[in-house]
C-alpha cells in the first residue's frame, strides 16, 4: 500500500533517513517509535506530500485517502458536533444536494441521494460523531457548545474526533494521547483496535502501543526497521540485539540488578496487598524490559529531601469553585512522607485542580491547607513549559538556581537530560516540546523537593526519557502525587490510587486494570464508586474477622497475666528460696503485658480501618 525505496530524507543540515526501504500494508497497525528529533513527524509529512525526499522513491496506491489530525486550532461558531461531521465533505456534499432536490421536489433525484447516503452510513452520522466525542470525554452539553467557546485542549480533542470520524484508508496519528486523559486513552485504544485501514501511530506510551499495534517501525541510525508484534515484543528483540555487544551486556546486568534491588525494597514495605501485587508484577516487567534501554542518553536522580514532619500537608474542610461550578466541597485529606498516589477520574472531575491547590497555584474559597515547616514543593504541569524564559538557555536557567556552582558542574548535570555541547547554550525559543519538558523537569530535580506534584509529566517525552524518569521516581524518597495517562508510569511509581468524582476524593481500592475495565462500562463513575464500595465492604468484613482473632488472642494473654499475678501473690510471703521464682514470674508477666500491648495496638489499627 505504501512503499519507500532508497529514501533519503533531510531537514536542514540533518539527515533523518538514508537509503531507507520499507513497505506498509493495509490493515497493519504500526507504532512509529524513536528518539525525539529522529524524523517520525517528518515521515508523516512525507506521506502527506507536505515535504519531499532528497532521493529515492515514495509510492502510494492510487486514490488512497490519507487522514491525519489537523494541528491548526479550530475556529467557528458551529457546534462541536457539527464541526466533527463537517470533516466528511462527501457526506456534507450529499446533504446539500438533498436539500436542493427537496426544495425543487425532484423525487427521482431524492431517491438516488438517499441510496448514496445509505451506502456511506450518512443517516447515522450524528450518532456516530456523538459516540466519538463522548468517548473522548465530551458531555452532551459540551457537544452543543460552539467551537470558539472551547479551551485549547478540548479543541485539539475535536481535531482528533474529526480524524476518527471521516472515512480513511490510512490514518496517521502523531502523539494523540498527549491531549487526552486516561479515561479517553482507554476508549481510544478500543476504537483503534477495530480500525480497518492502515494505521500509523507516533507514540511514546508503551501501554497504548501494546494494546493497539501489530507492528513497530523503529527509527534507528537513519533507517526504519519494521518489527512484527507489539511494543513489548519489539523491546525483547531489541534487547537481544544489544546483548550481542559485550559493553551493552554489562550495562544490562547493572540495570537488572537495580530493578531487583528495588523490588526487594518494595516487597519489604508494601502495606496494601491488592495494589502491592499489581505493583510487583509491573516491577517484574520493568526488570525484563530494562535491557532494551541501556543505550539511553538520559541519567539523573532526585536528591533525597531532608526530614519533614508528618503529615507533610493537610487539607481541612476545603471548598473550591471555578465561577459557579463547585469542584470540591468539604474536602479533607492528608499527605505523609513517601506517599505515592495516582489520581484517577474522568476529565473535568478535578484532578488537575487538586494538584493546583496543593501547589498553591490556586487558593480555596473555604477551608485551609496546612503545610509542614520547611516543606519544598516540586510542581510540574504543562504551563511549566510556558513559564520558561524563551530568550535564555538551559545553562542560564540552571545558573539562576545554582549561582555557587561552576559551569562544568551545571553542564554535567544537564548532560543527564541530554543537553550537551551547544544545546546547553541554545535559547529555549528554539526548543522542541520534548526539550522544554526535559528542561522543566531538570530544574525541579535540581531543587530536591520534599514532595512532587506531577500533572501529565510524560507529555512530549520520548520512551527513553520516560524510562529515566520512572527510575528516578522509584529511587526518590519524598512523596509523589501524579496525574497521568501513562499507565506504565503509574504502575511503576504509584502505591495507591485516589478516585476524584462528585466533588470528593476517595481511595480507589482496586488495581489499575480493574479501573480500566470499569471505565469502558456504561455509567463508569457509578460503577467505579459501586466497585469501590464492594471492595471496601469486603475489606471491612475481612478486617472484622481479623479483629475477632486478635480479640481472642488478647483475652488469652490477659488471662495468662492474671494467672501469673495470682502466683506471684501466693509466693510473696513464702520463704527466701522462692525469690528467684518470683523474679522469673515478674519477667514473664512483663513480657506478657508487652505482648498484650502490641496485640491491642494492632487490634485498634484494624478497628480504625473498619469505620
Amino acid at each position: 500500500m505504501i512503499t519507500l525505496t532508497d529514501i533519503k530524507l533531510e531537514r536542514g543540515s540533518k539527515t533523518l533517513l538514508a537509503n531507507t526501504s520499507v513497505t506498509f500494508y493495509d490493515r497493519q497497525r504500526i507504532g512509529v517509535i524513536g528518539r525525539n528529533g529522529c524524523g517520525k513527524t517528518s515521515l508523516f509529512l512525507l506521506l502527506l506530500r507536505n515535504i519531499t525526499a532528497s532521493d529515492g522513491e515514495l509510492h502510494l496506491s492510487p486514490k488512497l485517502n490519507l487522514v491525519t489530525v489537523d494541528q491548526e486550532t479550530p475556529r467557528g461558531i458551529q457546534t462541536a458536533l457539527s464541526y466533527v461531521i463537517d470533516a466528511d465533505q462527501v457526506l456534507r456534499g450529499y446533504e446539500e444536494k438533498l436539500r436542493s432536490a427537496e426544495q425543487e421536489q425532484q423525487a427521482e433525484k431524492i431517491g438516488e441521494i438517499y441510496e448514496h447516503l445509505l451506502c456511506i452510513d450518512g443517516f447515522t452520522a450524528e450518532a456516530r460523531a456523538a459516540k466519538i466525542l463522548k468517548g473522548l470525554g465530551f458531555a452532551d452539553m459540551e457537544m452543543a457548545e460552539s467551537v470558539n467557546s472551547l479551551s485549547g485542549g478540548w479543541q485539539m480533542r475535536l481535531n482528533i474526533a474529526r480524524a476518527l470520524f471521516v472515512p480513511s484508508d490510512v490514518l496517521l496519528l502523531d502523539e494523540p494521547t498527549n491531549h487526552l486523559d486516561l479515561d479517553a486513552v482507554i476508549w481510544l485504544e478500543k476504537w483503534l483496535q477495530k480500525y480497518n485501514g492502515l494505521l500509523l501511530i507516533i507514540s511514546h506510551d508503551r501501554d497504548f502501543l501494546d494494546k493497539v499495534v501489530t507492528h513497530i517501525a523503529h527509527f534507528d541510525q537513519q533507517d526504519i526497521k519494521l518489527y512484527t508484534g507489539n511494543y513489548e515484543t519489539f523491546e525483547r528483540q531489541y534487547a537481544e540485539n544489544l546483548a550481542l555487544q559485550q559493553k551493552m551486556y554489562v550495562k544490562q546486568q547493572q540495570h537488572i540488578s537495580h530493578i531487583e534491588s528495588y523490588i526487594q525494597r518494595f516487597r519489604a514495605k508494601a502495606t496494601k496487598a491488592r495494589q502491592a501485587q499489581s505493583r510487583i508484577k509491573a516491577l517484574e516487567k520493568m526488570q525484563r524490559i530494562a535491557p532494551a534501554h541501556v543505550d539511553s542518553p538520559f541519567s539523573f536522580a532526585f536528591h533525597n529531601p531532608r526530614s519533614i514532619a508528618n503529615p507533610m500537608l493537610k487539607i481541612t474542610d476545603v471548598d473550591f469553585s471555578y465561577d459557579d461550578n463547585l469542584v470540591y466541597q468539604h474536602l479533607n485529606l492528608q499527605i505523609i512522607s513517601e506517599d505515592r498516589i495516582g489520581l484517577l477520574g474522568r476529565n473535568g472531575a478535578g484532578k488537575s485542580t487538586l494538584i493546583k491547590l496543593l501547589a498553591k497555584d490556586i487558593q480555596p474559597q473555604h477551608g485551609v491547607i496546612t503545610y509542614a515547616n520547611k516543606l519544598t514543593i516540586g510542581y510540574f504541569a504543562q504551563h511549566s513549559l510556558d513559564n520558561l524564559d524563551h530568550e535564555r538557555s538551559a545553562l542560564q536557567h540552571l545558573s539562576a538556581l545554582a549561582s555557587d556552582r561552576t559551569d562544568t558542574q551545571l553542564r554535567q548535570f544537564l548532560g543527564g537530560f541530554a543537553f550537551s555541547g551547544d544545546a546547553t547554550l541554545m535559547p529555549v525559543k528554539n526548543f522542541s516540546g520534548g526539550e522544554k519538558a526535559r528542561l522543566a523537569l531538570a530544574l525541579i530535580v535540581w531543587q530536591g523537593p520534599s514532595i512532587l506534584l506531577l500533572d501529565e509529566p510524560t507529555n512530549h517525552l520520548d520512551i527513553e526519557m520516560r524510562q529515566a524518569l520512572i527510575i528516578a521516581l522509584q529511587n526518590y524518597m519524598g512523596a509523589v502525587i501524579v496525574v497521568s495517562h501513562d499507565r506504565f508510569l503509574l504502575q511503576q511509581v504509584v502505591d495507591e490510587y485516589w478516585f476524584v468524582n462528585d466533588k470528593k476524593v476517595e481511595p480507589f481500592l482496586g488495581s489499575l486494570e480493574e479501573y480500566q475495565k470499569l471505565v469502558l462500562s456504561r455509567n463508569a463513575d457509578q460503577r467505579i464508586t459501586q466497585n469501590n464500595q464492594e471492595l471496601s465492604n469486603k475489606k471491612k468484613t475481612e478486617l472484622r474477622k481479623r479483629a475477632q482473632v486478635f480479640e481472642g488472642k488478647i483475652v488469652r494473654v490477659q488471662k495468662n497475666i492474671v494467672e501469673l499475678e495470682e502466683k506471684m501473690a501466693q509466693l510473696s510471703g513464702a520463704p527466701q528460696d522462692n525469690i528467684a521464682m518470683i523474679n522469673d514470674l515478674h519477667m514473664e508477666c512483663a513480657q506478657m503485658q508487652k505482648h498484650a500491648q502490641i496485640l491491642e495496638d494492632e487490634w485498634l489499627t484494624i478497628i480504625e480501618q473498619t469505620d
